[in-house]
């Protein structure tokens, strides 16, 4: 069967960028024209070594290998696959014939941890992630920086996965093919820092020169429409399982201009606390205020993952950091007496208390008020931001990232237990002051501390 080619297939085949993500629908040829510029890559490359990896073998063999327009149907008897060891080589592998010699591709499951481990001890020249959205993260960390040239493939998933921000959000469309890019997802590529040669590719049903309309629409009437599947893979948009708890728009946002211009009469400060280095579990301090307007505006924001940090925050570090935000946001934009600090951590909540003991200082750290339900906060929460009264200050880049990912459990009337760090410190820091917020009121707390 021959590979047909249209022409953004043409140019992705003659970029020679350092990194390429490969997002679209589903049957785009993501993957089979990938894979042939990816064995292309191999052969070009100075190393022995090289990686192709996917969710586990027995899928790598069926989807990658062993398929019609394949690597073994493309490259014929240049390549043998051997599914076990073979040789010196203890791992299943190709091994391809180049005019530069012969070439090792390594084959990995990302679901094996204990082989892929075992196989990330050296360097490598290619490396083939297929289906990056749903590899471990462990995985993709280790082996992007063991390698010359990435390649990844992916249908559209959940905006809030770290491989959005960690990898993919920063690689940007070729100038020629930026306007084939969805507007939302051009949209999140532009909210992380763009690196140097790292492209991002968009295709389509259109862009697969092999696939007829009548078989496209087929598989376009398979998928019920409404559902995260038809999102993702048929009209290729970023999206989660069920649907978001808030709808962040425009009118909640804020410059810093916008934000300086007002007038406040309360600050206020939560802190949510998360110390795990495998999870995306983070520290959060958010710092808000309450205009005379009774707009409740997020004005500053410190998040801080574990994971990301040679040397781990502990419950001890959090006082120096904490007064350190609290001084900035004082001088900055006015006092906050008052910290509230999530009530089930009594470790971080202790060695607070220890610091004032010893140093003294400004700030009283408090408990946070937990009495109003969660589904009561985000009642409130959604009918300020429907009225405009629930502000975003532009720099609170992970705030607005998180009401734009924060969503219901699938099947269930509760909201999910994660992207919601500086949500619940946000929370935190309102919740005494709730009543002075969306309507003129006494400012009267209603709720007891949690002890």
């Amino acid at each position: 069967m021959k590979l047909e080619l249209s022409e953004k297939y043409r140019a992705f085949l003659r970029s020679e960028a350092a990194v390429e993500f490969l997002e679209g629908t589903t049957a785009a040829g993501k993957t089979t024209v990938g894979l042939f510029k990816f064995m292309l890559r191999v052969a070009q490359s100075d190393k022995v070594a090289h990686i192709l990896s996917g969710l586990d073998l027995g899928t790598i063999e069926k989807n990658m290998i062993g398929k019609e327009l394949g690597i073994l149907d493309m490259f014929g008897g240049l390549v043998q696959y051997y599914p076990r060891k073979h040789g010196q080589v203890g791992l299943p592998h190709l091994e391809f014939t180049t005019r530069r010699g012969q070439k090792i591709v390594y084959v990995l499951g990302y679901d094996n941890r204990a082989r892929w481990k075992k196989a990330l001890g050296g360097q490598y020249g290619c490396l083939y992630i297929d289906e990056i959205n749903i590899a471990d993260m462990d995985y993709v960390r280790e082996a992007a920086i063991r390698c010359d040239y990435l390649l990844a493939t992916l249908n559209p998933d959940d905006p809030g996965l770290p491989v959005y921000r960690e990898y993919i959000n920063h690689a940007r469309p070729l100038p020629g093919w930026e306007a084939d890019t969805p507007a939302p997802i051009r949209a999140e590529l532009a909210g992380c820092e763009a690196k140097p040669g790292w492209v991002h590719w968009f295709f389509t049903f259109a862009d697969n020169a092999g696939l007829d309309a009548e078989k496209a629409a087929q598989i376009a009437a398979n998928v019920p429409p409404g559902t995260k599947v038809y999102s993702n893979k048929i009209l290729g948009l970023r999206c989660r399982a069920t649907g978001l708890v808030f709808d962040c728009q425009a009118k909640n946002l804020l410059t810093q201009a916008e934000a300086k211009a007002r007038r406040y009469l309360q600050f206020s400060c939560g802190v949510d606390t998360a110390y795990s280095r495998r999870s995306e579990d983070a520290v959060a301090f958010v710092f808000v205020g309450i205009t005379e307007g009774h707009e409740l505006v997020i004005l500053e924001e410190f998040v801080q993952n574990n994971r990301d940090l040679a040397q781990s925050i502990t419950p001890s570090d959090i006082p120096v950091l904490l007064v350190e935000f609290l001084t900035h946001c004082r001088e900055k934009w006015g006092y906050a007496r008052d910290v509230f600090i999530d009530c089930a951590d009594a470790g971080t909540l202790a060695e607070c208390e220890k610091y004032r003991r010893r140093e003294g200082g400004l700030y009283s750290f408090v408990p946070s008020w937990k009495k109003t339900p969660i589904l009561t906060r985000i009642e409130l929460q959604q009918g300020w931001m429907a009225h405009g009264l629930y502000r975003v200050c532009e720099t609170c880049t992970e705030h607005r990232r998180e009401l734009n990912s924060y969503s219901w459990q699938e099947g269930r009337y509760r909201p999910e237990d994660g992207h919601d760090h500086t949500i619940n410190a946000a929370q935190y820091a309102w919740l005494p002051f709730m009543r002075e917020i969306g309507a003129s009121g006494c400012g009267q707390r209603e709720e007891k501390p949690c002890r």
